[in-house]
């Protein structure tokens, strides 16, 4: 009997390679503060015994640090077209993400997280012998409000991208 050759293969895809022009470009060095001061914010607070409130400020940090973790990959690597819906409006995504989620919850975090170091002012005192939370509640939110206007000025900037007519990121 004849043999029938194997179905063909998916096409192949391109090597990966890094963009390296999005990591030199405004938005991919935004994007690595970003990273990097979000991390910090969650870092600080997940160290500490957090109570109250403070769980929705780790919660939306590690949210929003995980989406531009995903953001930020995508770009590197130029693969945002394999994202369904979304990275054929790669722009508009990065805008909604930086203004919406990025300001908002980390305004909200950093919001609380200041609350709670008011509350906690107490203990900065000289000679108080308890486990003080004022230190990190205050590197929290000052970590966060730094965050927001870095999510601020990249919002920004893929707006005005976007109010130029063009579609890219770069």
């Amino acid at each position: 009997p004849p043999t029938v050759p194997p179905p063909p293969g998916p096409p192949a895809r391109g090597s990966l390679s890094l963009h390296r022009a999005y990591l030199r470009s405004p938005l991919g060095l935004l994007r690595l503060g970003q990273l990097a001061l979000g991390a910090a914010f969650w870092v600080t607070v997940a160290a500490q015994k957090y109570e109250g409130a403070a769980h929705f400020a780790l919660f939306a940090a590690v949210l929003i640090w995980l989406l531009t973790l995903a953001l930020f990959g995508l770009s590197l690597l130029g693969r945002w077209e394999l994202v369904p819906w979304l990275g054929s409006r790669w722009l508009l995504t990065n805008l909604v993400h930086d203004l919406a989620l990025g300001v908002g919850l980390y305004a909200a975090a950093t919001g609380i997280m200041g609350h709670k170091a008011k509350q906690r002012s107490f203990c900065n005192l000289p000679g108080y012998s308890q486990h003080c939370l004022y230190s990190a509640y205050l590197s929290a939110s000052i970590c966060g409000g730094i965050t927001a206007c870095l999510y601020l000025f990249s919002g920004l900037y893929c707006l005005l991208r976007r109010c130029q007519d063009q579609r890219d990121i770069i």
